[in-house]
């Protein structure tokens, strides 16, 4: 599975598929981009580590091709990919109780339990002590209501 997250922290696309090659990556980011289209984005980067499916020329033809600015992690630094990495320890402990009940029993199982934990708890209900305790979904409401005038959006998608 790749989930691309955007800021501050909001699964912006997704892609699950038995293998982690560079169609799955194209597929979750051809989903992020539409979804920062809605959100009437004007600059986008996307952020990996350097596996070979990020770095094939299919996923960065695709990328340059949408104006989106690719920026890959240091050789040897979990550290720059930290966004995910946590949201990752997240989605399995409160999802997947760190697969305490077992695995789900089939893919359309556990795409169904992945969808309604990002898309309607995490997204809209979930509060964030990084975004002052709110929700994605209200951080980003509050934020347009504050600043009407601001068009220019920044959406930072992030592999994993």
């Amino acid at each position: 599975m790749v989930i691309l997250a955007g800021v501050p922290g909001c699964p912006l696309g997704g892609s699950a598929a038995d293998n982690m090659e560079t169609p799955l990556v194209l597929r979750a980011a051809q989903c992020a981009l539409a979804q920062c289209a809605l959100a009437h984005s004007d600059a986008e980067i996307h952020h990996s580590d350097r596996a070979s499916q990020y770095a094939s020329e299919l996923l960065r033809d695709f990328l340059q091709g949408n104006d989106v600015v690719q920026s890959m992690s240091r050789k040897g630094n979990c550290y720059d990919n930290a966004l995910m990495e946590s949201f990752w320890a997240t989605l399995k402990t409160e999802c997947f109780d760190n697969f305490r009940d077992g695995i789900p029993a089939t893919r359309q199982d556990a795409k169904q339990k992945l969808f309604s934990y990002i898309e309607v708890f995490y997204n809209r209900k979930r509060l964030h002590s990084s975004l002052g305790y709110v929700s994605p979904l209200e951080f980003e409401q509050n934020y347009h209501q504050q600043n009407p005038q601001k068009e220019e959006n920044l959406s930072f998608f992030v592999s994993t």
